[in-house]
């Protein structure tokens, strides 16, 4: 089945023609085309996304990158399945990408299916070039636990099969991206403040200050970032001539040892065979590294995307679709800025 994607549910226009076979016990997709349009230039003066100027690159964004893919792949009369972002998301720009799909799946004649961003960034790691430790089979995936974490959501969750899941834990407050991009305000550094949190940390010392790790010892597999990012504030307030690369590294070491802490928790707890993480705080260097090698050291599998499919884009919409279709799993076709997995 050859299925075009469509993503709009923030600030990254994307479109992904995408192959995908096999069932819901061992599904195989290959990536023909994913093109990404990027916003950060023109929200970065604003400091974070402005739900109206997204919608409006979206609307110019979209067309341009379907003619770029069809002048790539010349594919699209081949097309068996339309899939489109319905949530969650900033809903002007998720109504963008909604109603451009819905004209291109009657052009095209062919099925529309909505798809959930977060079972997108959940089924990512099944994309080509996912890293995966030595051992890794697909056999001795299940069970596995997952973790979720991006700018709006961090979640954990344990997964039976792909289409049977139970949540365990999420955040209360600030999701672990929402913490990143906060503090990197606090630094004045650009948006995404993730990136560049990351990037200046290379030259701080994670131990030069001992911020808290909330909630890392709770019995719970809850999150609550709000009061680090607090902690870091206050920092910053009493220090006025701190180190802003040690304060980077620092709070960066203790985000990723909550995450990392509660996730590998919760493998050993349930007998996971494999620990999957995936969202747009999986790009953090550190938080792979740490994740790979707690897994292996409990014997779990570590499973994540390759870095360019972590964030936001459409070939991962295109596998939330296909699983979506095979679960016989409807999705309205609207926007749904809080839809839930």
């Amino acid at each position: 089945m050859r299925i075009l994607a469509i993503e709009t549910s923030c600030d990254e226009t994307g479109v992904a023609l995408v192959e995908a076979t096999g069932g819901l016990r061992n599904p195989k997709f290959k990536i023909l085309k994913s093109l990404v349009a990027s916003q950060i230039k023109i929200h970065r003066p604003f400091g974070g996304v402005v739900p109206n100027l997204a919608k409006r690159e979206h609307i110019k964004n979209l067309p341009l990158l379907l003619k770029k893919l069809n002048a790539r792949c010349s594919m699209l009369n081949s097309v068996d399945l339309v899939a489109v972002t319905v949530g969650p998301g900033l809903e002007p720009a998720l109504w963008t990408g909604i109603n451009f799909a819905e004209e291109l799946a009657a052009r095209l004649k062919k099925p529309l299916i909505g798809a959930n961003h977060l079972e997108g960034h959940l089924y990512s790691f099944l994309l080509p070039a996912h890293r995966t430790s030595p051992a890794a089979r697909r056999p001795a995936l299940f069970p596995a636990v997952a973790l979720i974490a991006s700018g709006g959501h961090t979640i954990v969750l344990k997964m039976d099969t792909f289409e049977k899941w139970k949540r365990l834990g999420e955040t209360r407050d600030d999701a672990a991206g929402e913490a990143f991009d906060k503090v990197a305000r606090l630094l004045e550094l650009p948006y995404p403040g993730g990136p560049e949190i990351e990037k200046i940390a290379r030259k701080g010392d994670a131990r030069a200050i001992d911020f808290p790790r909330p909630m890392m010892r709770d019995k719970n597999y809850d999150f609550s970032f709000s009061g680090l990012k607090t902690a870091v504030l206050y920092y910053l307030r009493s220090h006025k001539n701190a180190d802003g690369a040690d304060v980077a590294a620092s709070f960066q070491q203790a985000a990723v040892d909550v995450l990392a802490a509660k996730t590998i928790r919760a493998a050993k707890e349930y007998g996971a065979r494999s620990v999957l993480l995936s969202g747009g705080v999986a790009s953090n260097k550190l938080l792979r590294k740490t994740l790979k090698k707690e897994s292996e050291r409990i014997g779990c599998a570590f499973f994540v995307p390759d870095a360019a499919y972590n964030q936001d884009n459409a070939a991962m919409i295109a596998t939330a679709g296909f699983m979506a279709f095979l679960r016989k799993k409807k999705y309205k076709l609207a926007a749904k800025g809080d839809l839930d997995i």
